[in-house]
């Protein structure tokens, strides 16, 4: 199968959902499918033989964050190309709701048409306001996958219409199998996440940190992911600092490695997510699980069975569970197990299996993917300040 895939995120600025279409797009060509991705990416962005650069992204605040995004004239002439060289039997679009490459997409394109709905944002204003506009290219969509129930809930609330929840995939494996590194273990908290988000809830782990090297002061928090590293333990009394150390950005093997390590994996995210991937791959990592109550996360951790929870943005409650599990061998042992049987589910064997079923339902006796040359008002809709 000759499958197109949109990415409406920058390539070169990792996250959730470029590392998703990246593992599904490895994982289609490991199975014989012919595979290319479209996506924003910088000049000299290193760039995998099958992806497509649709040109360089600009930073617009989206989904209480700040995504890189890629909209514009010439954007639209890229997409239109890659569709009209690709005779895609079906074209897979990510967060079509965004105004970057995958709206343009299902502007531009007729034939089969998959999208993926990732965000979670129960009270988007922006998203209904701009309905009227999305709806044209929305009803071009033959099938709607949503990563979680809740990315399901603001897709029904919004937008209208239904999707299938098929969840992320994670290579448990590969994080199952990667070997620990003792400079990482003993007595160890880990977070991996942009420093500089707050959404990804660092600055709260920070505030738990007194407490928690207050009743166990061998304890070492270890940071994996890009941001102002003395701004972040700027919260902390001068002599606690030495108590964190930042790793920067990691590749994939040492992001492996780290959650092997950790005597326990913590992620204080305040808000925004719709899935939940990092606890996906520590718990194929083995790694026991601290989360934040986010209804995305209970969903991921089997509502607290195969991972805790403490009520979000609460420090202190932080604290009392990360103490509590550090001083308990026996419990994180339990979580781990747990964590390891619950993960497979989420395995690529099953959630590309899922996906391709989507794939050959639109793609069954229908015409390839191709330019829609009805479509009309394509410069209308981008709009006169929307240019590269």
């Amino acid at each position: 199968m000759k499958i197109g895939i949109v990415c409406p995120y920058s390539w070169d600025v990792p996250g959730g959902v470029q590392f998703h279409i990246r593992d599904l797009a490895e994982h289609l060509i490991r199975l014989g499918h012919d595979v290319s991705v479209l996506a924003p990416a910088d000049d000299g962005t290193p760039l995998p033989a099958y992806a497509v650069s649709a040109g360089r992204a600009v930073p617009v605040p989206y989904n209480g964050s700040v995504a890189r995004l890629n909209f514009g004239f010439l954007s639209a002439a890229r997409v239109r190309r890659w569709l009209h060289e690709g005779t895609f039997d079906v074209i897979h679009i990510h967060e079509p709701a965004a105004p970057s490459l995958g709206l343009i997409a299902c502007w531009a394109a007729q034939g089969p048409i998959v999208a993926t709905f990732h965000t979670s944002n129960p009270r988007s204003r922006a998203m209904i306001a701009a309905y009227p506009i999305l709806q044209a290219a929305l009803e071009k969509i033959n099938a709607r996958i949503a990563v979680s129930e809740y990315a399901r809930r603001t897709l029904v609330e919004h937008l209208g219409g239904d999707a299938v929840v098929i969840p992320n995939g994670v290579d448990v494996g590969f994080f199952a199998n990667a070997e620990p590194n003792p400079a990482w273990q003993g007595g160890t908290i880990g977070f991996i996440g942009r420093i500089d988000e707050p959404r990804k809830g660092l600055p709260v782990l920070i505030r738990a940190m007194p407490a928690i090297l207050a009743a166990l002061p061998g304890t070492r928090l270890v940071v994996a992911g890009r941001g102002d590293q003395a701004e972040a333990v700027a919260p902390l009394p001068e002599e606690l600092r030495s108590r964190v150390e930042f790793l920067g950005m990691v590749s994939d093997e040492d992001k492996a490695r780290l959650l092997r390590s950790v005597d326990l994996y913590v992620a204080p995210n305040t808000g925004g997510e719709s899935f939940g991937i990092v606890l996906v791959e520590a718990m194929s990592a083995g790694a026991p699980v601290l989360a934040s109550d986010l209804d995305a996360f209970a969903q991921v951790l089997d509502q607290g069975e195969a991972g805790e929870l403490f009520a979000n943005e609460d420090a202190e409650a932080l604290a009392e569970s990360a103490v509590r599990l550090l001083g308990d061998a026996e419990r994180r042992a339990e979580l781990s197990a747990r964590g390891s049987a619950h993960v497979r589910r989420f395995d690529w064997s099953t959630v590309g299996a899922d996906i391709l079923a989507v794939y050959e339902t639109v793609a069954d006796g229908a015409a390839s993917v191709a330019t829609d040359e009805r479509a009309t008002g394509l410069r209308a809709r981008l709009g006169l300040a929307a240019r590269d």
